[in-house]
């Protein structure tokens, strides 16, 4: 019986992770490229040397993408987050990290992005609807009493907001209604966060009483007035950001009873919340730093007012003592007072005395400048109707027709007395009358020539 011997296989090769990415690179050269890929843009950054990265996506998957400069500068638009374009170019692998990158050498659009294309007709729609009007936005409050705060517990946008609260306004307490900033459920958490909070900020004094008076030692937070809640969160992609254009979520905003601030993502970042929110700042921290003034600018305006206060006190005392001083030196010296009061009486009844002649004295002047006047006027007045009546007479001199009759000119008329103007109103054989300026004579037509 023969013996069986094992089979020996050779030990795999052993490769260098730069070898393994250059080959697998080869791979996927002979393999697929030149490659075609429709997708959505999502963080989208153009670098200051000119190249452009980004990630092309979909529902099931996203791949990393480069264009650099010379590929970019040749696009005739300016990619955006969401687009839905189509790029050809060359797959490969990044061999410093080992990713998969598509080099992108053309790109072109292809509509919209599915995300990109909501968000627009939403803003569109709520727009026209007025919430975004900024006749509807409140303004900030000048004295901030409390301040709530809808946020992740874990999110690092917390601990910015609070760091900076505390670091502005420590004396402001802050309340941390919790929600979901991402995900499936997260707009609607985000909606009853808010409206934990309304229900805080509208039922005021009385309910805080009630709540400090029957509530637990879980509910020691509800005596918080609720002046202005700030609605945060980090930066991230558009889907990242997706929950906070929500409509529902934007409909509960613009029922708020208080301002609310928006600090979600970056300063290039924007969400249906931020339109429809009263103020927008570019990050959680910036939201923070513009609900209150810091507590030094505090101290510094109540040490103003009280410096003015003093001044004020003490300006008035100085003026009411010296007003007593007055009192008092005038109540000392009586016969002074009595004599100032002598000489007041005798100058009234000196004015009482010569007041009906000097009035009647004014009154006679007044009568004869009106004399005066009167004759000037009327004196004028004729002067003007005898030149006007002169120029009328100089007129109708100049219109008298004997003149024109003294000149040469003859007055035709036919025998009822009409007067003849043209050839046209004579016949052959008529008989007419010629008045001259020395008198008449009787005529008749030959013939008639018309020019």
């Amino acid at each position: 019986m023969s013996e069986v011997l094992p089979v020996r296989r050779a030990a795999p090769q052993v490769w260098s992770v730069g070898a393994l990415c250059h080959a697998i690179a080869d791979a996927l050269d002979a393999r697929f490229n030149p490659v075609r890929v429709a997708g959505e843009i999502s963080s989208f950054v153009r670098a200051a040397s000119g190249h452009c990265y980004f990630s092309l996506k979909d529902s099931s998957g996203q791949l990393r993408c480069a264009m650099f400069k010379r590929a970019a500068s040749g696009l005739a638009f300016v990619p955006r987050e969401g687009q839905r374009v189509e790029v050809s170019g060359r797959l490969g692998v990044y061999e410093p990290r080992g990713e998969l990158q598509l080099v992108v050498e053309a790109m072109v659009e292809a509509g919209e992005g599915n995300l990109y294309e909501q968000f627009v007709l939403l803003k569109a729609r709520l727009q026209a609807e007025g919430l975004f009007e900024p006749e509807r936005k409140k303004p900030l409050p000048a004295r901030v009493r409390g301040i709530g705060v809808v946020t992740s517990l874990g999110a690092a946008a917390l601990h910015d907001v609070v760091s900076a609260l505390q670091r502005r306004v420590p004396h402001i307490p802050v309340l941390i209604s919790p929600a979901s900033v991402q995900g499936a459920n997260a707009a609607a958490e985000l909606a009853q966060a808010l409206q934990a909070l309304y229900a805080m900020a509208a039922q005021g004094a009385d309910a805080n009483a009630n709540a400090n008076a029957g509530a637990g030692a879980g509910t020691v937070y509800s005596a918080i007035p609720i002046d202005v809640i700030l609605l945060v969160r980090g930066g991230g992609a558009m889907e990242d950001l997706w929950s906070f254009n929500d409509e529902a979520l934007a409909r509960v905003l613009a029922q708020s009873p208080v301002p609310i601030i928006t600090g979600i993502g970056h300063e290039t970042d924007f969400t249906i919340a931020d339109f429809v929110a009263d103020l927008r700042a570019p990050t959680p921290t910036a939201a923070a730093e513009l609900c209150a003034m810091p507590l030094e600018q505090l101290q510094d305006a109540a040490g103003y007012l009280q410096s003015r206060l003093q001044t004020a006190v003490l300006r008035m005392l100085d003026r009411e003592a010296q007003r007593l001083d007055q009192v008092a030196s005038r109540a000392g010296r009586p016969a002074a007072l009595v004599h100032r009061l002598q000489l007041r009486l005798a100058s009234v009844g000196q004015r009482m005395a010569f007041a009906p002649s000097q009035h009647l004295q004014a009154q006679q002047t007044r009568l004869l400048a009106g004399q005066t006047a009167l004759r000037n006027a009327a004196h004028q007045s004729a002067e003007r109707q005898r030149s006007r009546l002169a120029q009328l007479g100089v007129r109708l001199a100049a219109l008298d027709p004997q003149i024109v009759l003294a000149r040469g000119y003859a007055w035709l008329q036919d025998d009822a007395g009409r007067p003849l103007t043209g050839t046209a109103h004579m016949q052959t054989g008529q008989r007419v009358q010629a008045r001259l300026s020395d008198g008449t004579a009787d005529l008749q037509v030959q013939a008639i020539r018309r020019s």
